[in-house]
């Protein structure tokens, strides 16, 4: 990085040929007062004008160092904010600094306005397309009580298909909103916990058990609906195919945290690792489901700058690994 890149390096570089172009002045003054007036100075008054010099340069270097401090607690109120621990840069700051401060700030609310808006609309249509897709339902319904099995599974199945579309761009949507505006914090376990009842219940007659091995303190870095979505999405795909047994926990990364979820089941072969996280790939026909689930779980993750990679777990099925920023 060149010298001249920085504020800092900038504003020193100026101080110091200032003042050597000052030194310079001063002592040709002083030459020109001395010869011409003939004065001795005592060398005590040689020293006491060192002292004071010294002095004067520590009471500047402080000034300067004070002047930098706003910019230091700016960036720390820009990390805090990136971070989830603050929603605006607040503080007090020089009259040179606060300005900047203010449109920043102007500009954080209006992002957020904006994205408010955009979910909004979003959930509107959702909504309104919902009321349609009731409505087919209960046509294919009446198509099936009137014996029209074949045109009542084309409709439940397209049925089934639209909604699953709608979920996985509103989740979509929510958790590129939750990126664009940082501040949410979500505890793996009260979403692990919470999935792991609900999903015990629906898998009931299977006999299926989770074991949650999660420490309290360990929090992903958005919005609990999208870490609920992701997690849903994972369990359920994996008491779908568990024989006995699914297992979610979760260990730290560095800025990461890893969740790893793992079932006792078939698994899946190697070679469909890569290709089970594309939209709308189905591993095997028997399963319910569009094929969404897996994908939903890799869009998400990679919006918040996340990953998930698949892999084979020691019980012998399929491994889920989902890295998130912690």
């Amino acid at each position: 990085m060149s010298v001249l890149n920085s504020f800092r390096l900038r504003l020193i570089l100026g101080l110091v040929v200032g003042a050597l172009g000052l030194l310079a002045i001063t002592h040709l003054l002083t030459i020109t007062f001395f010869h011409n007036y003939r004065i001795v100075i005592h060398p005590s008054g040689l020293v006491l004008m060192a002292a004071v010099a010294i002095i004067f340069i520590a009471f500047g270097v402080s000034q300067i160092r004070k002047g930098f401090s706003p910019f230091e607690e700016l960036r720390g109120r820009l990390a805090a904010y990136r971070d989830g621990k603050g929603r605006r840069l607040d503080g007090r700051y020089p009259t040179e600094v606060q300005p900047l401060v203010n449109d920043l700030n102007a500009l954080l609310d209006h992002r957020e306005g904006v994205v408010e808006r955009a979910l909004a609309k979003a959930g509107d249509l959702a909504h309104g397309l919902k009321t349609p897709l009731a409505v087919l339902a209960q046509e294919a319904e009446r198509a099936k009580s009137a014996g029209n099995d074949e045109l009542a599974a084309t409709i439940g199945g397209q049925v089934e298909r639209m909604r699953r579309q709608i979920d996985y761009h509103l989740a979509h949507a929510r958790a590129a909103a939750s990126g664009a505006t940082p501040g949410a914090r979500s505890l793996v376990i009260t979403s692990a916990e919470g999935l792991s009842r609900t999903l015990l219940r629906l898998h009931s007659e299977r006999g299926v058990s989770i074991r949650v091995e999660v420490p309290p303190e360990h929090s992903f870095r958005g919005e609990i609906e999208d870490l609920d979505e992701m997690l849903g999405n994972l369990l359920d795909n994996a008491c779908k195919w568990a024989r006995s047994e699914v297992r979610l926990a979760s260990a730290a990364g560095g800025s990461s945290v890893v969740i790893t979820v793992e079932d006792d089941g078939p698994g899946l072969d190697p070679s469909m690792w890569r290709s089970a996280l594309q939209r709308g790939v189905r591993v095997d026909e028997a399963a319910p489901g569009s094929g969404l689930g897996l994908a939903i779980v890799r869009d998400l993750a990679e919006l918040y700058g996340g990953s998930i990679s698949l892999g084979r777990s020691p019980a012998g099925g399929l491994k889920a690994e989902l890295r998130l920023p912690a």
